[in-house]
């Protein structure tokens, strides 16, 4: 019989996205998602699936988190990356579940802003210093878990950057880039939390291993270096392989199916 999982004890799952170069158009990338499931008391568990090729997603990840035995009043945590299609993916995923938008990829695009704001700088060093004074007031924002005002401060800062006249290159991308951020913010209102508050009590606020759990299950098999195309099937036939290689759950399968092997 498998361990139960205290309530108490939470389950924490970080989602990401990787992409692989797609075998049938040549010149394109497809999507697929990577998640690790971390009980404070047990193993993690992987999961990967190719997006719009697995017709039961949702079903896929129930499977991985009742493989870790949680009671029906868990404590579950999604670690989200805040795309459309994975907080779908998760939504109603338990009774108890709790969606946070994962800091990282915040702090992430911030930097991206801060970036072109350093660019304004040389051809105005006021007005690009207004502009990273606003991201950081915006982060500031953010990081304490402040969704009304920090949307009001985005949505000044975007219509700041649109009010721009300087000969500045990157000037559209910018714009694109904020307008990008401000819509990406507005969509995830609802998982925000207090950033501060939950760092300071020691809890996870941002999924860390994102990039190394996608390296893991993707980048060595799929040998992104290589520029290795896939079919989508033979991607997510792969994925599977290799999260129960990770798992450390891919030989006891076949010692079920084949009980010799056990003995070899």
């Amino acid at each position: 019989m498998g361990q139960t999982a205290h309530p108490d004890a939470r389950i924490v799952i970080g989602l990401d996205r990787g992409y692989v170069r797609n075998w049938q158009n040549r010149e394109t990338n497809f999507e697929v998602f990577v998640g690790q499931s971390v009980p404070e008391d047990r193993d993690a568990r992987y999961a990967g699936l190719v997006h719009r090729y697995d017709r039961k997603p949702k079903r896929r990840l129930f499977d991985v988190l009742k493989s870790q035995g949680p009671q029906p009043n868990q404590d579950v945590m999604f670690l989200i990356d805040g795309g459309e299609a994975i907080r779908a993916l998760t939504e109603l995923a338990t009774p108890e579940s709790e969606h946070v938008f994962d800091w990282f990829h915040i702090a992430m695009r911030v930097t991206v802003l801060e970036q072109y704001a350093r660019g304004v700088v040389h051809h105005d060093e006021a007005v690009g210093q207004r502009l990273l004074d606003s991201l950081e007031s915006i982060k500031w924002l953010l990081w304490h878990g402040n969704r009304h005002r920090s949307r009001e401060e985005i949505g000044f800062f975007e219509d700041d950057v649109d009010g721009l006249t300087l000969d500045y290159p990157h000037l559209g991308k910018f714009n694109r880039t904020v307008h990008e951020f401000a819509v990406y913010i507005s969509s995830n209102t609802a998982s925000l939390i207090n950033y501060g508050e939950r760092y300071r009590a020691g809890e996870r606020i941002s999924w860390c291993l994102a990039e190394s759990t996608v390296n893991a299950v993707i980048r060595k098999r799929f040998a992104k270096r290589q520029q290795m195309r896939w079919t989508k099937r033979g991607a997510h036939f792969l994925l599977q392989t290799r999260t129960r290689v990770l798992d450390g759950t891919l030989r006891p399968l076949f010692e079920r199916w084949s009980p010799g092997l056990a003995n070899g």
